[in-house]
């Protein structure tokens, strides 16, 4: 890693106002995450993928505070604030001098406690599955609708998505899906909106394109005794207004994923019970094979990084074509 002096500063105890016990770092390709003894501060990169644009202070003041706004709709108790990161002698967190970096201040849940984690171990029961379905519909019909949500996350927003998924998935043809796999969902997914525009346009009618979370699944839920899921995606308002459906979709699908088809018919039946959203079973399928779908082009991606080792590349290839498989047998349900 290259030098970086906020890193630097913040891997240091004097840097924080509270005591902190060993720092942790965890990085993605868009955060540093400094995990001290009982807090989690999130310091955004200076990055612009296009998509999402992080490039300025202000910007990333401002994604930090979206953020923070938008996962207290579902955890008002762990995420805390948006703080200064100060210079002056030293780099200090909420210190004298001027704002050189901001960051978002969590408090700290255990690891052990996230859903993707316990799911392997066998700890997730169906009294779990329905408080999550539970919070997930009292948080979707809460969830703010207008004009321009449902615009944006309407049929055409749908549609273009998927062209884009198609478009961006051909060059992976005989990797990790086979020619007649592409052109079968192709057509299946093509149809399927052609013959069911009234249904999509009615729900966009009635309300039920929302500010929904966007990145619903069980890496991003913990599972304590108050169940918390977080993670929202704050960075591109396209990824979160979608139909409500397609938020169900995406912890349905992962839960297919992770061999417990069990629970994920549990949590859509529960869901189905709260909601009382008549659709659901008729969309589910659709919004599934688009969650699939999407997971397998992300991950065959990839194989055009230069940086990834030849046996990652394998492994991305394997997981890449198992998701392309699941989105294959959704769109067989179509």
């Amino acid at each position: 890693m290259q030098p970086n002096p906020i890193v630097d500063a913040m891997l240091k105890p004097q840097t924080y106002p509270e005591p902190t016990g060993k720092i942790d770092l965890i990085q993605t390709h868009i955060s540093f995450v400094f995990l001290t003894e009982n807090y989690v501060y999130k310091v955004k990169k200076p990055v612009n993928f296009g998509f999402l644009d992080f490039s300025t202070l202000d910007k990333r003041k401002f994604y930090c505070e979206k953020e923070l706004q938008l996962n207290r709709r579902l955890c008002p108790d762990i995420y805390l604030e948006v703080v200064t990161i100060n210079k002056s002698k030293a780099l200090k967190i909420k210190g004298e001098g001027e704002a050189v970096e901001y960051a978002l201040k969590m408090k700290r849940l255990p690891q052990e406690c996230i859903m993707t984690q316990l799911l392997q171990e066998g700890k997730v029961d169906k009294k779990a599955i329905d408080e999550i379905a539970s919070i997930a519909a009292k948080f979707h019909s809460e969830a703010q609708t207008n004009a321009e949500i449902t615009k944006v996350g309407g049929i055409k927003a749908v549609k273009f998505n998927w062209d884009e998924n198609f478009a961006q998935t051909t060059k992976y043809i005989d990797k990790t899906l086979s020619k007649a796999d592409y052109t079968f969902m192709q057509d299946k997914i093509n149809s399927f909106m052609a013959e069911n525009k009234s249904l999509f346009e009615a729900r966009m009618a009635e309300g039920h394109v929302r500010d929904c979370h966007g990145d619903l699944h069980s890496g991003n839920i913990f599972i304590t005794p108050k169940i918390c899921i977080f993670d929202a995606i704050e960075f591109n308002d396209r990824f979160r207004y979608s139909d409500t459906a397609a938020d169900v979709a995406f912890l349905a699908m992962d839960l297919d994923y992770q061999n417990r088809s069990d629970l994920a018919d549990h949590f859509i039946a529960q869901y189905q019970k709260y909601s009382k959203d008549p659709q659901l079973q008729t969309l589910l399928p659709f919004y599934k094979c688009y969650r699939a779908y999407v997971r397998g082009k992300v991950i065959s991606f990839r194989l055009d990084d230069p940086n990834i080792k030849a046996e990652d590349k394998k492994a991305a290839i394997r997981d890449a074509a198992a998701y392309f498989k699941l989105a294959l047998q959704y769109a067989k349900n179509l």
